[in-house]
């Protein structure tokens, strides 16, 4: 079996959303019913299993860059013309800490700002400083105080913490 990677996310610079682990996707693939699955979910290692494929990782990996995999792979003895299409249903969350009123975990949402995570988390406690924010990455980057503003775009898998204010 062919062991295939893949990662959700967004790309740096393209815009393009790069799948990772807790991504729930929907595979079709035209006028076969036994290929098309309505939820899988990545697993801890970005893959997920697909028949005559086996293991798939799709971790670091665009929708769109799936569907040409799984496409090439059906196209290889198994299919003739395969007319793939792969799409997120769920993101995976982000994480929001500090001084919020309910700290937790969130279901992303496309076009997610710092503000409107806050927003979801219930509002900022009396204490919350918003030039004291630390945002760590899905991918591992970090951004600190002053160069997160409210309207700094969040990513699934981001972890925010929003620190206290000195009065």
């Amino acid at each position: 079996m062919t062991l295939i990677v893949c990662q959700l996310a967004l790309a740096e610079g393209d815009g393009q959303y790069k799948l990772a682990s807790g991504d729930v996707v929907r595979i079709a693939v035209y006028g076969e019913a036994d290929l098309s699955f309505e939820e899988v979910r990545l697993n801890d290692a970005g893959t997920f299993s697909y028949p005559f494929l086996g293991q798939v990782k799709a971790l670091g990996k665009t929708p769109n860059q799936i569907e040409e995999l799984i496409a090439d792979k059906l196209r290889d003895g198994y299919l003739k013309d395969p007319k793939v299409t792969v799409s997120v249903i769920t993101y995976r969350e982000f994480y929001i800490s500090g001084e919020v009123q309910k700290p937790g975990g969130y279901p992303y949402q496309p076009g997610l700002t710092l503000q409107r995570a806050i927003a979801l988390a219930g509002g900022l406690t009396e204490r919350a400083s918003t030039k004291r924010v630390t945002i760590v990455r899905g991918n591992g980057e970090t951004r600190q105080g002053e160069k997160a503003t409210l309207e700094t775009a969040i990513l699934p898998g981001d972890t925010i913490t929003i620190e206290q204010g000195f009065f």
